[in-house]
């Protein structure tokens, strides 16, 4: 993977709003009430010096020093929000950002991490302490809040995973019981590559003609594994107990694991 760069900024914030998106180049950007017109804040204006900022913000993510990398992505993530460096998209590619910057790190080998629902369910909070850190310099309540965030994500991130590879164990078991797949590891996988699949998806995966593999599939529905659903002239076959964990808030709920038995 590349180190994180003003270009990775552009990159990102480009594949997020599906067209170039380069570094602002005129004024009017502001942050404020959207019915009212109010601006709370008013970014770095002229090209030129969001560039010069933005160099800024790459040369602390990757200057060398005693600094927690935790602690160098919330100030680097505030540096960037201050900064607002694209005409739109700026929150969302700085979500982005954060989980690269772990990446980058070596603290996760994938960005799985969704730190952006924190944020955006405690949105009120995550704006009135960035706005704290630029008009009064309170870094500690902003680095508080992003390491909060952290804490919250990464525990139910690995209690998602948990139930995702209990769930995994269960299924695989009834795909030994109720088809004649054995313990095929391809037909799993692309049971949990995506809560849905295709029987074109298990022909190319697994290797096996179309009458196999729709078999598979039926008989897996057959057993309440999955939902048949037609979506025009294809089946979609649903792996709703992956998709129940994939949209489960993990941090508050209480419901039990889901089980196929």
């Amino acid at each position: 993977m590349r180190p994180l760069s003003v270009n990775t900024a552009i990159e990102v914030c480009s594949n997020v709003k599906l067209r170039d998106m380069p570094v602002r180049n005129l004024p009017g950007t502001y942050i404020g009430n959207p019915v009212t017109k109010q601006a709370i804040y008013t970014p770095p204006v002229g090209e030129s010096i969001i560039r010069d900022k933005l160099s800024n913000w790459e040369e602390f993510i990757h200057a060398p020093g005693e600094l927690d990398p935790l602690i160098v992505l919330a100030v680097a993530h505030y540096q960037f929000e201050a900064i607002h460096p694209f005409e739109d998209g700026n929150g969302r590619t700085g979500r982005i950002l954060n989980l690269l910057l772990l990446v980058n790190a070596g603290l996760l080998h994938l960005p799985i991490l969704y730190l952006s629902r924190y944020i955006i369910e405690n949105k009120s909070a995550y704006y009135s302490l960035l706005l704290g850190v630029t008009s009064d310099g309170e870094w500690e309540d902003w680095v508080l809040f992003i390491l909060e965030g952290l804490r919250q994500t990464a525990l139910s991130t690995v209690r998602k995973i948990d139930a995702i590879h209990a769930l995994q164990e269960q299924t695989m078991e009834r795909i030994r019981i109720v088809t004649r797949a054995g313990g095929n590891a391809d037909l799993l996988a692309v049971l949990f590559e995506q809560p849905y699949c295709r029987i074109t998806n298990v022909i190319e995966r697994c290797r096996v003609s179309r009458p196999t593999a729709t078999g598979w599939l039926n008989s897996l529905v057959a057993a309440g594994v999955l939902i048949d659903v037609r979506a025009g002239r294809e089946r979609l076959f649903i792996n709703s107990h992956f998709l129940q964990l994939l949209t489960r808030d993990e941090r508050s709920s209480q419901e039990p694991e889901p089980t196929l038995f």
